[in-house]
């Protein structure tokens, strides 16, 4: 239950603790306190879950930069303490998280592997009353992620968009979002679970990846290609796979993370002749995710979510490692 009563709100809490970034690193549980007094601007959640996203496991196992020691950032809770400059009534209130400007929450701030976080308020979003808060937190880092590289690609309801890694946590969200809005999505993904999971959730046409996707593609757009691609997933093969298919003044838009020392194979004059354009994304702006809350109360978006104890937390982070994990794994913290 919530803790709305400011005397019930412990001076500790429990957090997953990293020590160093490294391959196969592990994370610790500790009691570390809850800072206060909060300033005037700031809102202390109580979080009761997180989603677990690639990008933790990423700077968790140290290829990409992390210089907190508590990851996570897709924390939804309520607010059970207001700064003085935050009215009383947001009390109790249901918040997701976002990241303060110009800093990134798990990464170089405290994150939401943890019991209770103090944040900006106007760093947080009000979550719908509709919307479980289960549900609510993958949308918040996978779901304005690919909203957001979607919103990019500039399509228009009947244009062709490839979504590469199209069955993944991003790949099944964004899949459901483009069929709303009316695209020919095709997707582009691994295995027979994989291709009925990317048919469910709205594709037109799915091509296994191991296949000869540049042929498929052309094939039925005409020999043109598409006018957008995602590429979801962090594949070499993908991102060469997509730079392919898209067609002459389209986009490609990308989200999934390779190797650091991958560069996409395109040069300046192939990108001059085609007329396309390369770009990346990561999260979105305020307007998506309202939009995205609106989607999703209406039961056009739901992500497939596998819910996990706070105690399995390097049993997710392995599990999403190997890419086991199909739709978005969510740790319930309290």
């Amino acid at each position: 239950m919530p803790l709305l009563n400011l005397q019930d709100v412990p001076s500790t809490r429990l957090v997953a603790w990293l020590d160093t970034p490294g391959q196969g690193a592990k994370l610790m549980f500790r009691n570390v306190a809850i800072p206060a007094p909060i300033s005037k601007g700031d809102v202390l959640v109580q979080l009761e879950c997180t989603g677990v996203c690639h990008s933790d496991v990423h700077g968790i196992y140290g290829e990409t930069p992390m210089t907190t020691h508590i990851p996570g950032h897709e924390g939804v809770g309520l607010i059970v303490k207001v700064g003085q400059d935050v009215p009383d009534r947001m009390l109790g209130s249901p918040v997701g998280m976002a990241c303060p400007r110009q800093q990134n929450c798990g990464r170089d701030q405290e994150g939401t592997f943890s019991q209770f976080l103090v944040i900006p308020f106007e760093s947080v979003f009000i979550i719908p009353e509709a919307l479980s808060l289960e549900i609510a937190a993958p949308l918040l880092c996978a779901g304005i992620t690919i909203f957001s590289a979607i919103r990019k690609t500039r399509l228009r309801a009947g244009n062709w968009l490839a979504i590469f890694g199209a069955g993944g946590g991003l790949g099944h969200i964004g899949l459901q979002i483009a069929n709303a809005k009316g695209y020919r999505v095709i997707a582009i993904d691994v295995g027979i679970s994989r291709r009925d999971a990317c048919l469910t959730s709205g594709a037109t046409e799915f091509f296994d990846a191991g296949g000869d996707v540049v042929d498929e593609i052309k094939r039925i757009t005409g020999g043109y290609g598409t006018h957008g691609v995602i590429v979801a997933v962090g594949s070499q093969s993908a991102y060469s796979t997509g730079l392919q298919v898209v067609r002459n003044g389209g986009t490609v838009v990308c989200v999934g993370i390779p190797s650091k020392t991958y560069s996409l194979p395109v040069s300046p004059l192939s990108l001059i002749i085609k007329g396309i354009t390369v770009i990346g994304t990561s999260v979105g702006t305020k307007t998506d995710m309202e939009e995205l809350f609106g989607m999703a109360v209406a039961g056009t978006v739901r992500p497939v979510v596998e819910m996990f104890d706070f105690a399995d937390v390097n049993v997710v982070l392995e599990s999403l490692a190997r890419h086991d994990i199909h739709g978005r794994a969510v740790l319930r913290l309290q």
